[in-house]
């Protein structure tokens, strides 16, 4: 497999990037702008001899996943928003029987049907979840075309490692974005699920995957083993990028796309004499709050940057404790914060001012 780069399109490069991690099945429903995904699957999954189903519903479609991972194959569905909603009960069965799905979520706006202009609102949905109950999904924010290629191969090696749901936590503008990419040779090992999953009983006892426990003692049991799991996750696997931390006096933090805006302000901030640094989370969950803290307990203060009405935001003001300052500069939905607005907003927060929500 060839390592050179391709000019591709976001979604594409989600798509051919599950093929290469070993996806033998996927199952969707089209909904702009995460389309092309399934587009383009139905007809490279079909060459491969491995399952396409475009289900009657955003429902069918993640219930199949859970019926498919239960075998122990690699399966993915994509959706967006609105549509990721219908999943949430899914979602909720999904982490309590521990299976590995992977669902990629190109984000549009809402609330409700909202439309298709890019956003970063399913920030909540993604890290709390819609489900009932007490669980925790695997959520990784790629922010550029490559990394839509890499987290989409990091998604399908935590899934079956962890045996927790994966959700690729895109956005339309990075969806629809096109730009060069390297694939490459799928590069985590492969997982042994021949201890759980299900492929028929033959010489060996019965299994059962299930959610239901009648014994409460029992079902607290499950419920602190999967949070003990989740603690060995934010352990092993938070990932973050950071630049010019070091000597910075605020630090711009965004997830997924909105990251390339804040570098080019925290540069444009720099050349003005202002030390800005630029903080990004790779996994929104587990979400790196120990080195948030560590940075605020170094009296650094932080301006986060979204496309939302402040949802990461709240993480970020728990993990700063009240050690330092935090402002919020964000917009909704639509044209994405531009560089100019980044800067004018961080600015105003270091006159002392407060980095108001950007103007329609």
């Amino acid at each position: 497999m060839t390592t050179e780069k391709v000019l591709i399109k976001g979604n594409y490069a989600i798509a051919q990037a599950a093929v290469n991690a070993g996806c033998q099945c996927y199952f969707g429903y089209p909904i702009t702008p995460q389309t092309e995904i399934g587009e383009y699957l139905s007809g490279k999954m079909q060459e491969l001899g491995r399952a396409y189903v475009c289900a009657e519903s955003e429902l069918g479609a993640i219930n199949m996943v859970m019926g498919a991972v239960s075998t122990g194959v690699k399966a993915m569905t994509s959706s967006s928003s609105c549509a990721v909603a219908l999943m949430q009960e899914a979602l909720s069965y999904a982490a309590s029987d521990e299976l590995p799905v992977v669902l990629v979520n190109v984000m549009r706006t809402g609330p409700g049907l909202g439309y298709i202009y890019p956003a970063q609102g399913d920030y909540n949905q993604a890290v709390y979840g819609g489900g009932n109950g007490d669980y925790k999904i695997i959520v990784l924010a790629p922010s550029t075309v490559q990394e839509c290629v890499d987290l989409t191969y990091r998604a399908f090696y935590l899934a079956q490692k962890y045996r927790n749901p994966v959700i690729l936590l895109a956005d339309g503008l990075l969806g629809q974005m096109m730009e060069p990419a390297s694939f490459g040779e799928y590069p985590y090992p492969e997982v042994d699920v021949s201890g759980w999953a299900l492929t028929g009983a033959k010489g060996r006892e019965a299994r059962k995957i299930y959610s239901v426990a009648p014994d409460e003692k029992k079902q607290i049991q499950h419920i602190y083993d999967l949070h003990k799991k989740f603690e060995v996750i934010a352990e092993n696997e938070t990932t973050y990028e950071e630049f010019n931390i070091d000597d910075a006096e605020i630090v711009l933090t965004a997830f997924g796309s909105m990251t390339r805006n804040i570098k080019a302000a925290m540069n444009v901030l720099r050349s003005k004499g202002i030390k800005a640094g630029c903080f990004r989370p790779v996994t929104l969950s587990p979400f790196p709050h120990n080195r948030i803290s560590e940075l605020a307990l170094k009296g650094k203060d932080f301006a986060v940057v979204e496309m939302n009405m402040g949802q990461m935001f709240k993480d970020v003001k728990y993990a700063v404790d009240g050690k330092s300052k935090v402002d919020l500069i964000n917009r909704p939905c639509g044209e994405w914060l531009s560089v100019e607005e980044i800067v004018a907003g961080v600015e105003r927060v270091m006159q002392g001012g407060k980095a108001y929500a950007a103007n329609i």
